[in-house]
């Protein structure tokens, strides 16, 4: 395969701090002007699809997305790992831009009705399904192993700022020039990061990795089912990659939930009203966003697979709290802690599976992950929704914050896991 790019040897390139690596700038750059694309897309699509149809037809338009996303993710791992990360984020971003512009175009000239929305949304979810895989497999191959805790930082650092700009951006746009400027503006901040894309250089692969990837199942002469297969057999004989999915799985299962549909009813429940929701969202974001910094700035932190097991038990209980938080300022200093501690093992379980994993396998890797975060914890959703109109808040969060501790109780008794180290 002939190289999109002159790779970068890793023996003649000084292994310079991520936050100062123009290289890594330059992806986050790219990154972040996605990520605020994305959330200016959501936006834009939410308010057109209530203008055109009723609430429930807006509601199945805006869930299409997450049947492609799910069904194709595993396959988009394989993509990921057969053409290169860098290669597959760049065509992904330009296929969204093409598709998000195009329908701006159409809502400028016409009102077509549900059925273009809809179709943007399937085509959202099905290049999702390459696109996670990717953008998770390609910082491994954009610095050293010792940065990429840092990288995770960076990474939650632009996350954070999407969502905090991305919204505001996305309601002004729909404000001036209704949905067609908003994905007009959405498909212009996805074109930002392609150009930026073109211009990141790529390392080597480790010497073994380039002829797994050449000669065996990840190359291009086994077929994609066969690259598949490897691949979960990769990650369930792996000693630490097997129970840190669970960890992951376990952790988001008892976090999606409460802090999702559950606030939103913990909220009303309370008498705290949007702008209190508001307040403790805020809390969250801001306690996740200090982690993400502190990552950034530090760029490892010791004995990350016990420090990770323990700040997943630590924020279940924090989780479970909430639902007893006496008042409004309570419930946000709990939330702040939920961030910090969710933050921190989220990061930490990220840069775990970056390290662990072979180069070669880490778009099917990242592509599990995914699917256990994207695919299967928002199906606590609708049950947390369910169970606290029978029961009330308390219980389901309390239920919820088990589901979570779990997954810490996984960590700590796992000797591989809990002794698992990020690479100086």
């Amino acid at each position: 395969m002939t190289p999109i790019a002159p790779a970068v040897s890793e023996r003649l390139a000084p292994e310079l701090p991520a936050h100062r690596d123009g290289n890594v700038l330059r992806w986050l750059a790219a990154y972040t002007a996605s990520m605020v694309g994305d959330s200016v897309y959501y936006i834009a699509l939410s308010w057109a699809a209530v203008q055109t149809g009723t609430p429930s037809q807006a509601g199945l338009v805006m869930a299409v997305s997450a049947v492609p996303r799910a069904l194709l993710m595993l396959g988009g791992g394989v993509v990921a790992d057969r053409f290169g990360p860098r290669r597959v984020v760049i065509g992904s971003d330009a296929v969204r831009c093409a598709a998000v512009l195009a329908v701006a175009g159409l809502l400028f000239l016409t009102s077509p009705g549900l059925w273009p929305l809809a179709l943007l949304a399937l085509v959202f979810g099905a290049v999702d399904a390459v696109f996670m895989p990717a953008v998770g497999a390609l910082p491994a191959r954009l610095t050293g192993r010792g940065q990429l805790a840092r990288v995770q930082g960076m990474r939650g650092l632009g996350i954070r700022f999407a969502s905090i700009v991305g919204a505001p951006l996305g309601g002004l746009a729909v404000a001036v020039g209704g949905a067609a400027a908003a994905f007009a503006l959405a498909g212009l901040l996805i074109a930002v990061s392609v150009p930026l894309l073109v211009a990141v250089r790529m390392r080597d692969l480790p010497p073994d990795d380039k002829a797994e990837r050449a000669d065996g199942p990840a190359g291009r002469g086994g077929t994609a089912r066969r690259d598949l297969v490897d691949g979960l057999r990769y990650i369930r004989r792996h000693r630490v990659l097997a129970p840190l999915m669970l960890a992951i799985a376990l952790g988001d299962l008892g976090f999606v939930g409460p802090l999702n549909v559950g606030l939103t009813l913990l909220a009303d429940e309370r008498g705290w009203g949007a702008s209190g929701m508001g307040w403790v969202l805020a809390g969250f974001g801001t306690g996740a966003g200090a982690v993400s910094l502190l990552l950034t700035l530090r760029g490892r932190l010791p004995h990350a697979g016990q420090v990770a097991a323990y700040a997943i038990l630590a924020g279940s209980v924090a989780i479970g709290a909430l639902a007893f938080a006496p008042g409004i300022l309570a419930a946000v200093g709990t939330a702040l802690l939920i961030g910090l501690l969710a933050g921190l093992s989220g990061a930490l379980c990220g840069a775990l599976l970056q390290t662990q994993a072979d180069p070669a396998y880490l778009g099917r890797v990242t592509a599990v992950s995914g699917l256990v975060s994207l695919g299967f914890a928002p199906l606590s959703m609708p049950l947390s929704a369910a169970a606290i109109g029978a029961w009330g808040t308390g219980p389901v969060f309390v239920v919820s914050a088990v589901v979570c501790g779990l997954g810490g109780v996984v960590a700590l008794s796992v000797g591989d896991l809990r002794r698992a180290e990020l690479p100086r």
